[in-house]
């Protein structure tokens, strides 16, 4: 197995960084997949157990200037790694104004991601700073359980609003309760909702609009369609008001489903925080797709990134 990429471009360092940061943010360790055309950090979580799972993908070439690989065989040309993000973010970032950067994989006292940079001089004569991120190689047994997520049937997809905003609502609400309530429809609206014995807090975001998706049963195809998203918000105390089921369809949300009908689930108020304190992407689009009472899909699609991340319902 080889690796070796080189980032000359610093725009693209920094973006790079900026993405490999937010990643560290939702997740002490991942599978790093490296394949020709792609880089990809994978999160495995067994949704049905309470654990999250994510799935991050970046095309190489809009980040590298040089990128070299060879698999495990010319039939599996892919390496998998486990790696922990937040040290390969603290490297990045100890080389965010160096003249270039090389990533390349290294046997030292163990695996490696040995980050290299040349790094501005006075003199003639170039510095070179060098980090060592300590790697596990995933073995090939194991490269079934970090393959790409499948569109979930969901019940109601929509965009989300800002993510600025939702995480400083979610940030208020994180103070009341260790649980909240995402719900939403097909005419563009999204509640976040806490409910206890005490108090009931909700608040309402509107005409953010619904994606068009094609049925499908295989991985999301990216993109989707440009809608762009305006917001109103209103937080207020309101009483406890249940909502009754939804019916599921295959491959979306059903041209049938009454418009005004939510879908909600019920989650891990620490476990959405995590997401939305994190993020760094700058996203193009924000959407959320919801399973009625029982998951969360979050995905995030920039030029040349696109996020996805998966948040189960709690009891």
């Amino acid at each position: 197995m080889k690796f070796r990429g080189k980032i000359i471009d610093v725009a693209c360092l920094n973006h790079f960084s900026r993405v490999i940061t937010t990643i560290s943010k939702l997740t002490k360790t991942c599978v790093m997949r490296l394949t020709p055309d792609n880089l990809f950090f994978v999160l495995s979580g067994k949704v049905t157990n309470g654990g999250v799972s994510m799935w991050c993908e970046l095309h190489q070439a809009n980040f590298f200037d040089e990128f070299q690989m060879e698999g495990v065989s010319s039939e599996f040309n892919e390496i998998c790694l486990e790696v922990t993000p937040e040290n390969l973010s603290r490297a990045l970032k100890t080389v965010q104004n160096a003249k270039s950067v090389k990533v390349k994989l290294t046997k030292k006292h163990c695996p490696c991601l040995t980050v290299a940079a040349e790094l501005p001089s006075l003199s003639s004569n170039s510095r070179v700073v060098t980090h060592d991120v300590p790697v596990e190689v995933v073995p090939r047994s194991l490269w079934h359980e970090f393959k790409e997520p499948s569109m979930p049937d969901f019940d109601v997809s929509i965009y989300l609003p800002p993510l600025k905003t939702m995480k400083n609502v979610v940030d208020r609400m994180k103070n009341l309760s260790n649980f909240l309530v995402m719900e939403a429809n097909l005419s563009g609206e999204m509640n976040l909702k806490i409910e206890t014995d005490l108090v009931s807090v909700t608040t309402h975001f509107k005409d953010l609009g619904n994606p068009s998706w094609g049925k499908t049963s295989g991985p999301i195809r990216l993109p989707v369609p440009q809608i762009n998203p305006n917001v109103v918000e209103v937080t207020r105390m309101t009483p406890h008001v249940s909502t009754g089921d939804a019916a599921s369809q295959d491959g979306g949300a059903s041209q049938s489903r009454d418009p005004e009908a939510m879908a909600e689930v019920r989650v891990d108020i620490r476990k959405l925080q995590q997401f939305l304190v994190g993020q760094q992407v700058n996203p193009s689009k924000a959407m959320c797709n919801i399973v009625h009472q029982s998951v969360v899909h979050l995905i995030l699609l920039h030029d040349d990134v696109s996020l996805q991340y998966f948040i189960p319902a709690v009891a």
